[in-house]
């Protein structure tokens, strides 16, 4: 074969090979491309180009990884049962386990559950919250797909509102806060639902502003995600938040997920309320259409691990294991292990909880003095507005706080959507106060320099 044929023939494979390879993109799963830009994405490309001041060190607040050491016991728990890597595990997981997530649903909330029809281990709440969207939405229908049988119950629940020009979606709908952990939208669209965001009030602690939400709006929800303590913004939510979202599913029928697993990191002497405790509290020991996720990973401080749980509504639990079953999922037989250890022992917890109360009583007061910023009710999050002299750009707060003091905050805006003409999380920024105390005290200190000089520039 002579060089001219040699090249012809490479020419016409790469024709052939450029042809599929278009075939394949175009085959792929078309809600792909519904999908946003992840926070930490757009953070790269925002600080891509800058160089820190070489003069001070790098401290990172933007990403919410836990810091602080991982207790020993979770490790030597881990070590000590490696045996169990030559086995299968069940994605319903061991019942030691289960009644391990039980005893701790009873210590933490006073609730009695059925570890085999109540409870469910998971991988990590992220992955949780993701497969959840993907049990309960039919993107095939409008309106929610789980009512039980029988008439509609009355309700006190308001109507949300006039239906405004968004709500012409003829599919599902799933409700989120704004801003929301991103995972709540990427489940949703992949799904094949569509997003409705309501928003949270400042003038209220953040608490979200469920009144927003239009009649509408409610009747298409199939899933509603709430994050109680909230991300960003540390908010908790009361009795009556409660009530009023329950009455709002059982007229409407759909299902709430409670995103929990900031609920071990709290300011004040009472722990936060979880979803399954107020619904025991209004009487709906059956847990209808509720699903609470939670974590080991800022509990206990260790996110590679990647271990929670999901409980509540055994109706909804058993086609969750369904779908589990074939999405492959189970948890790994020593992650269960030493996840049995983290769960039965609270003092590391406490401990954990008294770092982030010292961190923050440094870190708060500092920060307060040059900005709009107050202590949360729970989580491990600052969540302030940047100074007027920063004419509300949290993105340029950002890349210029980088450039001249090495920190890292991540912008609000990244954690919100603009919805109906207005981004919540603009102006904002969220600091992860994740690092050992000395270090969170140290980018405090450069933050208020940083405000400072640029409210009296030279």
């Amino acid at each position: 074969m002579g060089v001219g044929s040699y090249e012809f023939c490479s020419v016409s494979r790469i024709v052939q090979l450029m042809r599929y390879a278009h075939w394949i993109i175009r085959a792929m799963n078309p809600l792909l491309k519904r999908l946003q830009p992840y926070p930490f994405e757009r953070l790269r490309l925002l600080h891509a180009g800058v160089t820190p001041n070489p003069a001070y060190r790098p401290i990172s607040l933007g990403i919410g990884e836990p810091k602080h050491a991982t207790p020993e016991l979770i490790k030597t728990a881990l070590s000590a049962s490696l045996a169990g890597l030559a086995s299968y595990p069940a994605t319903a997981g061991e019942p030691k386990l289960r009644q391990s997530l039980a005893g701790w649903m009873n210590r933490r909330y006073g609730l009695a559950l059925d570890p085999l029809t109540q409870i469910l281990p998971v991988n990590g709440s992220r992955e949780a919250l993701f497969a959840l969207a993907q049990t309960v939405i039919d993107p095939t229908q409008p309106g929610a797909t789980v009512r039980r049988a029988g008439p509609p119950q009355a309700s006190t629940a308001p109507s949300g509102g006039s239906e405004p020009h968004e709500v012409g979606i003829v599919g599902a709908l799933v409700v989120c806060p704004n801003p929301f952990y991103q995972i709540y939208e990427g489940a949703a669209l992949l799904a094949g639902a569509d997003t409705w965001f309501a928003p949270s009030d400042p003038a209220r602690n953040f608490a979200v502003d469920w009144a927003a939400v239009p009649q509408a709006v409610w009747q298409k929800t199939q899933l509603l995600f709430v994050c109680s303590p909230g991300n960003p913004t540390g908010a908790v939510m009361g009795l009556d938040e409660w009530k009023l979202l329950f009455e709002l599913s059982d007229r409407y029928g759909f299902v709430i997920a409670s995103d929990e697993c900031y609920s071990e990191i709290y300011f004040r002497d009472e722990p936060p309320l979880g979803g399954l405790q107020a619904a025991a509290q209004l009487g709906r020991h059956d847990f209808k259409n509720l699903i609470a996720l939670t974590s080991l990973s800022k509990r206990s401080n260790v996110p590679g691990l990647r271990s929670g749980f999901v409980a509540g509504d055994a109706a909804l639990i058993k086609p969750f294991l369904l779908y589990r079953t074939y999405h492959g999922s189970a948890m790994s037989p020593i992650v269960q292990a030493a996840s049995i250890a983290a769960w039965d022992d609270e003092a590391h917890v406490i401990a954990n909880r008294a770092m982030y109360r010292e961190k923050f009583a440094k870190v708060t007061p500092l920060l307060a003095a040059v900005m709009d910023v107050a202590l949360p009710d729970a989580g491990f999050y600052l969540w302030a507005q940047v100074p007027a002299h920063f004419g509300g750009d949290d993105a340029a707060f950002s890349r210029e706080l980088l450039a001249l003091y090495n920190v890292v905050v991540l912008p609000g805006s990244y954690l919100a959507r603009e919805a109906r003409g207005h981004n919540p999380g603009a102006g904002r920024i969220r600091m992860a106060l994740v690092a050992e105390t000395a270090e969170c005290v140290e980018a405090a200190e450069r933050i208020v320099q940083f405000i400072q000089s640029n409210a009296n520039p030279k």
